[in-house]
């Protein structure tokens, strides 16, 4: 049974111990707010082109007052970043924020963390914090489907192990690319038609990616159970997880903000907390 876990908007208790975790993507800047019992608040911040730390820092703290927060409540930052120009803008974006050094999710640490990869300097540290996630909440024996620049498929045993990663071009980045690269077509929403077949130009895109989309990852849990030869339970992440709704039947679990808790996780482990 599909488990959707639910982070609405409301009226949050703020607790003075309050971590900021922020996953650079390819495309969005990811920061959430943890307040010792929740994500509280999520900002996103366009990736490209790549600004100064100045203009980090502002889009921050302008949010952070719109928000009636304090910044000096903020006692942790934990950094994942697949962009690596970035790590000395946000080392020196978090300094004026507050007095600790940012922890960024790497080869460095991956030691002493629950889970197991052997390529740990190919794989991207948002893959990390999936499978740390997967493992500390999950019990391992999961696949984490995350819909984002990419898709990508992340498979961790029972053990922590990190079985392998499969990569494909995200919903986005398809139709993007196909519009892109092709005279006279038009921008096309991400939404799932009812019907498989397309009566006109943007019905025929959508249902070509969108609905192309359903029958790979259902192919592709498929072939992975069928190699391994055991189920596993399946988490499903990211901002465009919501679209391909077909597939919550397949999913056990929906959880748009697991990086981030993998992160969190990540913090306290690190810190002893």
């Amino acid at each position: 049974m599909l488990k959707q876990v639910q982070h609405d908007e409301k009226n949050y208790l703020i607790s003075s111990k309050m971590l900021l975790a922020i996953d650079a993507g390819n495309t969005n800047i990811v920061f959430g707010l943890h307040n010792g019992t929740e994500w509280t608040h999520e900002w996103r911040f366009n990736t490209l082109p790549v600004r100064n730390q100045v203009e980090y820092e502002m889009f921050i703290r302008l949010n952070f007052l719109e928000a009636n927060l304090k910044l000096e409540d903020v006692n942790g930052i934990v950094i994942s970043s697949v962009v690596p120009q970035l790590k000395d803008i946000l080392t020196e974006f978090s300094r004026p924020l507050i007095d600790k050094t940012p922890l960024f999710v790497g080869p460095q640490i991956y030691s002493q963390l629950p889970i197991k990869t052997q390529n740990p300097h190919e794989i991207g540290t948002d893959l990390i914090s999936n499978a740390m996630a997967g493992k500390v909440i999950h019990g391992g024996g999961v696949i984490i489907v995350d819909f984002g620049t990419a898709l990508t498929f992340t498979i961790v045993d029972l053990e922590g192990n990190i079985k392998g990663v499969n990569i494909a071009p995200g919903l986005k980045t398809a139709i993007t690319a196909l519009v892109g690269q092709t005279a006279q077509l038009p921008e096309v929403p991400l939404e799932l038609p009812e019907s498989v077949i397309g009566t006109n130009t943007t019905m025929a895109i959508q249902n070509g990616v969108l609905w192309g989309y359903v029958s790979m990852v259902e192919g592709m849990l498929d072939k992975i159970e069928k190699e391994l030869g055991t189920k596993f339970k399946v988490v499903a992440t990211g901002g465009l997880s919501s679209i391909l709704h077909p597939l919550h039947d397949r999913f056990d679990v929906v959880d748009r903000h697991l990086t981030l808790e993998g992160l969190r996780l990540i913090h306290e482990l690190i810190n002893n907390e």
